[in-house]
């Protein structure tokens, strides 16, 4: 089983001890330090920045989540970073994809969720839980995507499991609630996802329910 390397930004000594209390159940996780704003983030990064995931609160003194996370992609783009927080609102999320977000989940999340989230990241994909998946989708209406030439939709085809599964990550839901939903693994679900976001040329589940509502596929 694959070490995971994590950090915590996070000014509330509670939900810091929360969070701590939620990875502990899982061996492979390593909880490397917490910090308790963005520019201490920065500065320990510095040092060691042998991380595979932040988790990074949005309001911190000093610095908040989201510069922090555009300042620690710029410097480190291969960590990934989940936006944890409270607030669900259109504006955090469309501020923290825009910083470069890999992810964005509530901090009421429960242990078990947490890891399944953690295993969808490194896995390549986008967790959000999903009140913040429904957000984010209507926010990408709003935006200027690319249009969609007549070619691409000529060429571009879906399998009918494919289809399935795109439906299922509409509803915001995790790979391994795509796999009991579908009865499948959850490596077929990621192999297929996989598959979707290169026909697709996509790099998202967001962008790819986003391109295939544009091509009357869903």
């Amino acid at each position: 089983m694959r070490k995971i390397n994590i950090a915590l930004a996070e000014d509330n000594s509670f939900l810091v001890k929360s969070f701590l209390h939620k990875l502990s159940f899982f061996e492979n996780i390593t909880v490397k330090f917490t910090c308790e704003n963005g520019k201490e983030l920065l500065e320990r990064l510095k040092i060691d920045h042998n991380i595979d995931v932040i988790f990074m609160d949005i309001n911190m003194p000093e610095m908040n989540g989201i510069e922090a996370t555009e300042k620690v992609k710029k410097i480190f783009p291969h960590i990934k970073i989940i936006m944890l927080t409270i607030y669900d609102d259109t504006e955090n999320i469309y501020n923290a994809i825009q910083a470069g977000a890999d992810g964005y989940i509530l901090k009421e999340i429960d242990p078990k969720s947490l890891y399944e989230n953690i295993e969808e990241l490194i896995s390549g994909g986008v967790p959000m839980t999903s009140q913040i998946a429904q957000k984010a989708l209507k926010l990408l209406k709003k935006t200027n995507i690319p249009e969609i030439s007549e070619n691409n939709l000529e060429v571009i085809e879906l399998s009918s499991r494919q289809i399935e599964v795109l439906k299922q990550l509409e509803k915001g839901l995790n790979y391994n609630k795509i796999a009991d939903n579908l009865i499948i693994s959850p490596k077929t679900v990621r192999k297929h996802i996989e598959n979707i976001y290169n026909k697709l040329q996509v790099h998202s589940k967001l962008e790819a329910v986003q391109k295939a509502k544009k091509m009357n596929l869903l």
